[in-house]
C-alpha cells in the first residue's frame, strides 16, 4: 500500500486533530510539574506536566521523550504510555489528540525552559496548586493505581457554560 492509499489526503469536510504529548516525570513521591509562564497564550500561570507538539517524523514515544528532554534537561527512565485523551475545544474542524505518559527522572536537577518554570512537588500537595483544568482528575488517575495498568482513553469537550467535560472510556 503506498502513501496515497491511506487516505490522508481526503481532509474535506473531516475532523482533524493536533497530536500533543503530556508528560508527567516522578522522583520518589515528587511529581515535576511546570508552571507555565504568564507570557504563555495556552494555560498561563497554571500548573502541568510536560510536553508538546509531535513532530512529523516522530511517534508518540519518542516524541514524550523529545519533548521531556527539551523541557527539563532530565534523562528518564521507565517511560510508560498511560492513556490518550481527544480533545474537542470548539473549534470548527479541528481538535487536539493528547498521548500522555509518565516517567522516572534519574536526578532531581532539571533545567527551566521557557515555558515557564519547573518545580518538584510532594504528590499530597500537587491538589492545592492552580492546575491546568483536567489535572484533578488526571493525576489520581495516573498515580492512585498501579502503573501497570491498561491505559485509558478519554474525550474531553466544554459544555455551554465553557466547563470541562471529560468522560473516560469503559476498560474492557
Amino acid at each position: 500500500m503506498g502513501a496515497k492509499e491511506q487516505g490522508a489526503d481526503a481532509i474535506a469536510g473531516r475532523w482533524i486533530t493536533i497530536p500533543r504529548t503530556l508528560c508527567f516525570i516522578t522522583q520518589g513521591d515528587d511529581i515535576l510539574l511546570l508552571k507555565r509562564g504568564t507570557h504563555k497564550r495556552v494555560f498561563p500561570g497554571r500548573y502541568n506536566g510536560v510536553g508538546g507538539h509531535i513532530e512529523r517524523h516522530e511517534d508518540p514515544q519518542t516524541s514524550a521523550i523529545r519533548e521531556m528532554h527539551e523541557e527539563t534537561g532530565l534523562a528518564v527512565t521507565d517511560v510508560r504510555f498511560r492513556g490518550v485523551i481527544h480533545v474537542d475545544a470548539g473549534a470548527d474542524r479541528s481538535g487536539i489528540m493528547v498521548f500522555v505518559f509518565s516517567a522516572e527522572a534519574t536526578s532531581r536537577d532539571f533545567t527551566n525552559s521557557d515555558e515557564g518554570t519547573l518545580e518538584w512537588v510532594p504528590r499530597d500537595q500537587v491538589q492545592h496548586l492552580p492546575l491546568v483544568e483536567d489535572l484533578p482528575v488526571l493525576i489520581p488517575l495516573l498515580f492512585d493505581r498501579p502503573a501497570e495498568d491498561r491505559p485509558f482513553f478519554a474525550h474531553a469537550s466544554y459544555d455551554e457554560h465553557d466547563e470541562l467535560r471529560l468522560i473516560f472510556a469503559a476498560a474492557r
